[in-house]
């Protein structure tokens, strides 16, 4: 079993999310408070092309294996740092697929929509952090780092501590792609 290693939320559209105590998670709209809370899309490109499309970017997860990672290789982060809102540890969540379910604490549990497509605010944050989160592999197909999105279908408080329960959906699986 995974563990939530932090929460983060922002009010306002910023790169970074500082780290919170809690987060509520509130079931069709995302974390409350956050500024990507709601039942249609709120990252701004999407609403300029779009503002009707439904919301599968309420929740923001990241794997801290991947900050270990990238503070190995010099970059600083942290938790919250490149725009999530639950840091997780001990869960591949980029090798789950679409439609599994993740309970978070006691109450919480999102379902994964998809693959998070790093913005170039990424390579704003720390020159040269967007190759070490988007590239390709050994057969030329564009391989994303930069964690997953999901959908709040039960809501519930989570805290840094909490367990992470997941939830595989019935087969055939389909892999993450970008949402």
């Amino acid at each position: 079993m995974g563990r939530v290693a932090a929460v983060s939320l922002s009010g306002d559209h910023t790169f970074t999310k500082p780290t919170q105590d809690v987060i509520t998670l509130v079931a069709g709209l995302g974390v409350a408070g956050d500024a990507h809370q709601g039942v249609t899309v709120k990252h701004r490109s999407r609403v300029r092309r779009d503002p009707t499309q439904p919301n599968l970017r309420q929740v923001h997860l990241m794997h801290a294996e991947l900050h270990d990672e990238l503070n190995a290789l010099g970059f600083d982060v942290a938790a919250g740092r490149l725009g999530e809102n639950v840091t997780t540890r001990g869960v591949d969540l980029l090798g789950l697929p679409t439609g599994t379910r993740l309970r978070l604490g006691p109450h919480a549990v999102v379902e994964v929509t998809g693959l998070r497509n790093p913005c170039p605010q990424i390579e704003a944050f720390r020159e040269g952090l967007l190759k070490e989160v988007v590239g390709r592999d050994e057969h030329g197909n564009v391989v994303r780092r930069a964690g997953i999105m999901s959908i709040v279908l039960v809501g519930g408080e989570v805290r840094p501590g909490d367990g992470i329960q997941v939830e595989l959906p019935a087969e055939p699986h389909r892999p993450l792609v970008v949402v």
